[in-house]
């Protein structure tokens, strides 16, 4: 009788474990992948001001759209939902893509140097806020995914593993 109980409860006990050290994995893979992103965001936060201070020089009556792109990076470093963030971001892309176009308008600012910098190190930063999002976005889903299948989800709801939010930019 012992042995046929523990012929039973070992192999649970095993199968729980594996699922436990799963989704922790995979939760860890979202954290990582997260913070990546928050490094690129930052960089990109970085480079505005620099942005704004270059193109200020060339185009003050397009302060609007300068003031703009300074209150998104404000709202974007503050907040800590991923959904409302990718929203802000998202907004923040647009914004400094405006930007890049208004800069048509003045060929003195499109020949600066240091403006023509910071617009390739932009587009290099947007690049990878692409690149580190798809890995994120994909550690989500892997991590969503160990959430609502079986056995995992079992331990999941045991030990209220709950879903990650995809960030999601337009």
């Amino acid at each position: 009788m012992l042995w046929a109980t523990l012929l039973i409860l070992f192999p649970l006990l095993i199968i729980l474990i594996i699922s436990y050290n799963r989704l922790v994995r995979e939760k860890h893979r979202v954290f990582s992948g997260w913070s990546d992103i928050d490094v690129q965001l930052k960089r990109r936060h970085d480079l505005i001001p620099k942005l704004v201070t270059a193109v200020k020089q060339y185009a003050s009556f397009e302060q609007a759209a300068l003031e703009a792109v300074t209150e998104l990076r404000r709202q974007a470093r503050t907040q800590e939902n991923v959904k409302t963030r990718g929203q802000i971001e998202s907004q923040l892309s647009g914004s400094l893509f405006s930007i890049f176009a208004l800069a048509e308008d003045y060929p003195d600012l499109k020949s600066n140097k240091s403006y023509l910098h910071l617009q390739q190190e932009i587009t290099a930063v947007e690049q990878d806020i692409h690149f580190a999002r798809r890995y994120y976005n994909g550690a989500v889903n892997q991590l969503n995914t160990r959430i609502d299948t079986f056995p995992d989800l079992i331990v999941a709801r045991l030990l209220r593993f709950k879903p990650a939010d995809y960030f999601e930019l337009e």
